[in-house]
Order: structure tokens, then C-alpha cells, then sequence
């Protein structure tokens, strides 16, 4: 799963020995129309079902060839997640692994031999849109016709297309900023209730990605106000007008690289952020169940880092890792700060730490 252009079909036509079925076509839609005639016709093969929310009943396919069709495997990919949608009726628990395409992380900058971070910054993440040779503004548009028509409309049924793509262009616009419903019904014209699907919609199709505070109970916490992150730092440059990027921009963009990289290493397990009505502040929270808090503090230079924050939320979770993630730290080295120890890392090293690959805090 993941969004429009993130390399889903690239990587299901990568699979060597698979049989490769495009579902947009409607002569693979009728193929698929009797499933247990196709998978008899496939029994024992590697099956790749590309766009499979095409389907008039995906989930009862794929629910059939776990059940019955053990040996035979399916990567079925698609730009929503299985359950956004009521065309997928059955959750399929207990009968499927998720993958979730994230755009372009920094193991795929080096496999292309790219080392210029602003570039990425400004292109995104999408591998079509980073290795054009001139910067695609009017790619960027066609991808929002694209998901309209084709991942929203289709999908979610949704009638009011200037208002859901308003939300969509302020949400990109103001990326990473607290959401609230109201601020946006009035400049989109619709009510709150219609806002709050809007972004749920957007963030089941992971095109907006909602951070939520982390909360342990204290009054001084903020408890219900998310962040809604965009997606991509290509889109965000394109919705602001972006061309160049001064040196102000980067920070705010590297942020969203390093959410990128958390996504690509935790999947689905919720990314929070942390904050006071007093104003201390950090920027990621991962929390496993059972583990302690994984503070995380983004910062383009290591210089820029100001302790205040972490020290704030370590006096009332004093136990986990710290980490500031910063574009200049080459190595990882580490720095106490009032007791508080922190440790600078490259956002090379940050994926593994927190998913606990490699050694632990």
C-alpha cells in the first residue's frame, strides 16, 4: 500500500517468476470476476494483483486464495489501505502482511548515488518526480486530478470536489501545523463534520499523516489537538510556490524527512509529538507498548538544538532514548545537557534505532 506513483507497480513487476495482472484493465476485472476459477487456473503461483481497490470485491477475492489457496501467493497493492473504504467489506485479520510504500528514503537516495538532501527536499520523494531533469510543477497537479479521480472518488464517493481539494491545498500549504476542524469549514466552505471525514479520508489514503499528542495524563499536556503532516516535501514546496529553497525552509522540510524515515521503519504503529500548554515541546514521540518513550528532536544543524523540550518531557517521563536527528551529524556522538543525556544521530541510523534493529538505547 501507498500512494499514487510511490513504486507499487514497479516493485510488483520486479518479482521474477510472478504473473502480473493490472486490475485498472477491464479485461483483467472480468478475469477476476469468477476468483475460483482464476486462482484454480494459478494454483501454486506467485500472483501480483496491481491496483486490486479496482475490483468490485477485492477483499473476498484475496480472502478466498488465503483460505483455499495456500500455496499459491498474491501481492496485491493498492493506493488505500485494505479497511478505508467500505469496498473492502472484511478485514482480512489474521490473512495478510502490510507493506506500506513510504516515498523515497535516504537508502534509496544512496542506491541512486544522491547525496544533495536539498534536492530531495524540493522534488519529494515520489521516484518519478525526484529523477525528472526539470522540476515538474505540472506533474504535481496531475497527481491531485489523479487521486481524485481515480483513488477518491471511486473509492470514498465524495461529491464536493472544490471543497475536498481546498482542504487538501491548506492542508499542504500549512503542513505540520495543528488541525482543527473549524479553522478549515469556513475557507472550505462546508461544515465541520464534513472537514473531519475529508481528513480522515486523506489520511486513510496516506496523504496526510495526522500526529497526535503523546499524553500521560498530566493537565498541563496538550490531549486532543493533532498535527496533519504532508506527505511529501515536493508537494509542500509546490502548494507554497516553492522553486528554491532559502535556508529557513529547510528545517521545516527536514522534519518531514525525518517523519518519512519513522514511517518507513515503524509502518502503521502511531508516531506522536508532545507538547504543554506552557509551550515545551518535542518534536516525535514513539511510544511500543511496554517500552519507554522515544523522544526525537529534528534539526537541520546540530547547533540549533535547544534542550529546554526534552528536558520538560523528561521530568515526567524519565525513562527512553533521546535522540536529535540533524542533517550535519555525520556520526553518531552524544552530549549531556543538564543531566539529560542526548544522543545526535544521522537520519541514516535513526530508522533502526527506533525500530530496535540495532542496540538499544
Amino acid at each position: 500500500m501507498g500512494v499514487r506513483r510511490a513504486g507499487k507497480t514497479m516493485l510488483g513487476r520486479s518479482l521474477p517468476g510472478a504473473d502480473y495482472f493490472d486490475c485498472e484493465l477491464p479485461s483483467v476485472r472480468r478475469l477476476l470476476g469468477d476468483p475460483e476459477a482464476f486462482l484454480d487456473t494459478h494454483r501454486g503461483q506467485t500472483l501480483v494483483l496491481d491496483e486490486v481497490h479496482r475490483l468490485a470485491d477485492p477483499a473476498g477475492l484475496l480472502k478466498i486464495a488465503a483460505d483455499h489457496y495456500p500455496d499459491t501467493r498474491v501481492l496485491a497493492t493498492g493506493s488505500s489501505t485494505l479497511g478505508a473504504s467500505a469496498r473492502f467489506r472484511d478485514t482480512l485479520a489474521g490473512r495478510k502482511a502490510e507493506v506500506w510504500l513510504t516515498p523515497m528514503t535516504l537508502a534509496d537516495l544512496d542506491d541512486f548515488g544522491v547525496t544533495n538532501l536539498r534536492h530531495r527536499l524540493l522534488r519529494g520523494g515520489l521516484p518519478p518526480f525526484f529523477l525528472a531533469g526539470d522540476t515538474p510543477q505540472g506533474a504535481f497537479q496531475e497527481w491531485v486530478d489523479a487521486y481524485w479521480a481515480k483513488d477518491i472518488l471511486d473509492l470514498f464517493r465524495l461529491e464536493r470536489r472544490h471543497a475536498f481539494s481546498r482542504l487538501l491545498e491548506l492542508i499542504m500549504a500549512q503542513s505540520g501545523g495543528v488541525f482543527e476542524a473549524t479553522a478549515f469549514a469556513r475557507p472550505c466552505e462546508v461544515s465541520r463534520t464534513t472537514i473531519a471525514n475529508y481528513v480522515a479520508v486523506l489520511d486513510a489514503t496516506f496523504v496526510v499523516h495526522l500526529v497526535r499528542p503523546y499524553v500521560g495524563g498530566s493537565a498541563a499536556e496538550i490531549v486532543a489537538a493533532p498535527r496533519a503532516y504532508a506527505f511529501d516535501t515536493g508537494f509542500v514546496c509546490f502548494f507554497r510556490g516553492w522553486h528554491d529553497l532559502r535556508h529557513d525552509d529547510l528545517g521545516y522540510l527536514w522534519e518531514h524527512l525525518v517523519l518519512n524515515e519513522l514511517h518507513a521503519h515503524v509502518g502503521r504503529e502511531p508516531v506522536h509529538y508532545w507538547r504543554t500548554k506552557h509551550g515545551a515541546e518535542v518534536d516525535f514521540i514513539v511510544a511500543r507498548r511496554g517500552d519507554p518513550p522515544v523522544a526525537i528532536e529534528c534539526k537541520w544543524s546540530a547547533d540549533e538544538f535547544d534542550a529546554a523540550g526534552m528536558l520538560a518531557f523528561r521530568a515526567k517521563y524519565p525513562q527512553g532514548p533521546n535522540y536529535v536527528v540533524a542533517s550535519d551529524a555525520t556520526r553518531s556522538y552524544t552530549r549531556t545537557h543538564r543531566g539529560l543525556r542526548v544522543s545526535f544521530v544521522p537520519l541514516a541510523r535513526l530508522g533502526p534505532l527506533v525500530s530496535g534493529v540495532q542496540e538499544a538505547w
